[in-house]
């Protein structure tokens, strides 16, 4: 058993964990209860699971909790507390999701990518994560205008 100290969402919160090796991921969903980062593929491709790691676009899913000691991580939940950042204001705009699973990861990249400078379709361009719906044209939709 370990106790580790995550500083998630600008807070600093400390679990217990049997294997620091686990996953950013289920320590996020399981141990804090911030359910809204993703598990899709497990292998890095689909984006379901990034979160930010201090400040960069993290695929969580292939990121040890232990590496994360020490770092600043932001999920969906701490993008914006009332859903106002403009990646979200857009999705909400055009309707984005259809069943949602991507989104959340889908708006941490795209999120990423604004803060980074990106606009528009340089950022359509650089988001690789998949969506399983296929509401890519709604996504390029929202994404045109940031």
């Amino acid at each position: 058993m370990a106790q580790l100290t995550l500083n998630v969402n600008g807070k600093s919160q400390t679990i217990t964990v049997t294997d620091t090796g686990m996953p950013l991921l289920w320590a996020l969903r399981d141990h804090l209860g911030l359910t809204g980062t993703k598990y899709g593929c497990g292998i890095e491709v689909c984006g379901a699971c990034t979160v930010w790691v201090n400040g960069q676009p993290q695929k969580s899913c292939d990121m040890d909790v232990g590496s994360a000691v020490g770092k600043a991580i932001t999920t969906i939940e701490g993008l914006s507390a009332d859903r106002s950042h403009p990646a979200q204001v857009a999705w909400i705009k055009n309707q984005v999701p259809q069943c949602g699973w991507c989104q959340s990861g889908m708006l941490m990249s795209v999120a990423g990518a604004m803060k980074a400078g990106h606009h528009g379709s340089s950022i359509a361009n650089e988001v690789q994560n998949v969506c399983v719906c296929g509401t890519y044209q709604r996504i390029k939709q929202a994404i045109v205008g940031l």
